[in-house]
């Protein structure tokens, strides 16, 4: 046991529209055997061309775009669709881009590089008009992009750890669709002070007496710094004196997220003063944030989601604003600066702490509140206490669905809701509608540029009439 970790010798929608389709079924069989030639038709949502097989059913193929001619190779079958990935391009579309990253095709972090930015921004906004579409709403114009640079952006990154059967220290980020890591020597969408410690911090593992104990590496970048969180499954501390050594040598703050089941951050050397800034009316506010909060990874998207948001309510002195999942204080902060008197509720307790200690340094009266945002008793009584005019929802990937309910029961003037999942959003927004909501701002963020991953945002109003769209 002493020498366990140690290197060794070498070896659902809303349910209110009525406009439903019914989800793919069955489970992976034998692979057809060879190739087939086909010209995809359009995108689906997850950024696959989508081609009719010669069997006639449909087929989703990776690496493809619209319009062009492929030959395809099959990796699996279902009983109502194929899944296949382009074996040769025969006609490539004009959308056709050289992807950026070197590792593009094995590493699982992009999907979209092949495909020109300008067209996956477009894509994105199909995505989002057509999800609202089956649940029974029709935009009568397109909605805002919010766009930054395409790469170089995200400033936090979770890098893989593994140690082969020979003792070979892997680093990178899963292939597609498997557990398996593609070793990476830098990251193209990553800011440029994080991908630079990528071959460091491989030569450190190489050196670790036990790098199987080695979960993962978060790397983070704040205003003034960066850092590097290690989690760590057992302690090991000569292995922990190696990265403070690391932490010292390449100027960044080290992490060690010990345990488990229950692990334990601990800083190795003085804890860093993590935060970023956004604009506040005056000056710039300063959200301080720990390792595990939540914090949107793209700087310039996030600010002009804020700023969205800021327009969208045209907060006035003194009105009552409702955030829900408020996080660290990211809407919440701004909208207190403008002069609206702003409750912020979070589920996790730590988040609270966090934000009311930033709603202090920013000198702001945010009243910060924890509560089971998925409880709609909770929500329903949030909102019969407060009174709030305007309410702002960013929820996780599940959506808003108890929040929603609730709404609706209790209805409010303005509702801006930030999704990070475009489907849960429709289905709510589908819930919102039809309980005399009406949509009257979209906006698409490119928060994650060169996947298919979109960020949006919905402003809703309460009155009475048809559900409509007012357009940006």
């Amino acid at each position: 046991m002493a020498m366990l970790g140690k290197r060794r010798p070498a070896r659902q929608r809303s349910g209110v529209s009525g406009l439903h389709r019914q989800r793919g079924e069955g489970h992976p069989v034998a692979s057809p055997s060879g190739e087939e030639a086909v010209t995809i038709e359009r995108l689906a949502h997850d950024g696959r061309g989508v081609a009719r097989a010669a069997s006639g059913k449909t087929l989703f193929v990776e690496g493809a775009l619209p319009g062009e001619r492929v030959e395809v190779a099959f990796h699996r079958t279902r009983k109502r669709f194929d899944e296949g990935h382009v074996r040769t391009l025969l006609e490539p579309a004009a959308e056709r881009s050289a992807p950026p990253c070197r590792h593009y095709g094995q590493c699982g972090g992009c999907d979209l590089q092949h495909l020109d930015v300008a067209a996956q921004r477009e894509h994105k906004r199909e995505v989002l008009v057509d999800l609202l579409f089956r649940e029974g709403i029709e935009l009568s114009e397109p909605p805002r992009l919010l766009t930054g640079e395409p790469l170089g952006y995200r400033r936090r990154a979770r890098l893989g750890v593994k140690v082969d059967a020979e003792g070979n220290v892997h680093l990178g980020f899963r292939v597609r669709h498997t557990s398996r890591l593609i070793d990476i020597q830098a990251c193209a969408v990553m800011l440029p002070e994080l991908s630079t410690l990528i071959e460091p911090l491989r030569e450190q593992l190489s050196l670790l007496d036990a790098p199987r104990h080695v979960g993962h590496l978060e790397l983070i970048a704040a205003e003034a710094n960066r850092a590097v969180v290690v989690r760590q499954l057992r302690e090991n501390p000569a292995d922990l004196q190696r990265w403070r050594r690391f932490g010292k040598a390449n100027g960044v703050a080290v992490a060690c997220l010990l345990g488990r089941d229950e692990p334990v951050l601990e800083w190795l050397g003085e804890a860093p003063a993590l935060h970023y800034r956004l604009p506040g009316r005056d000056a710039d506010l300063q959200l301080g944030f720990a390792p595990g909060d939540f914090v949107q990874v793209n700087e310039a998207i996030n600010r002009e989601l804020v700023r969205t948001v800021r327009e969208w309510l045209s907060p006035a002195s003194g009105i009552d604003i409702l955030d829900l999942y408020a996080g660290i204080g990211n809407f919440s902060l701004p909208l207190a600066a403008d002069g609206a008197r702003v409750m912020a509720v979070e589920g996790s307790p730590a988040m609270v702490r966090r934000l009311e200690a930033n709603a202090r340094a920013n000198a702001l009266a945010v009243s910060g509140r924890q509560a089971d945002l998925t409880d709609q008793v909770a929500v329903t009584a949030l909102l019969a206490t407060s009174h709030p005019a305007a309410v702002v929802l960013d929820p996780p990937r599940d959506g808003a669905d108890a929040a929603s309910r609730a709404l609706v029961e209790r209805p409010v003037s303005k509702l801006v809701y930030i999704a990070c999942d475009p489907a849960t959003l429709a289905r709510d927004a589908a819930r919102l509608v039809h309980g005399g909501y009406r949509i009257v701002r979209v906006a698409v963020a490119d928060m994650f540029v060169h996947t298919s991953h979109l960020e949006c945002a919905l402003l809703l109003e309460h009155g009475a009439g048809q559900p409509s769209f007012q357009g940006v």
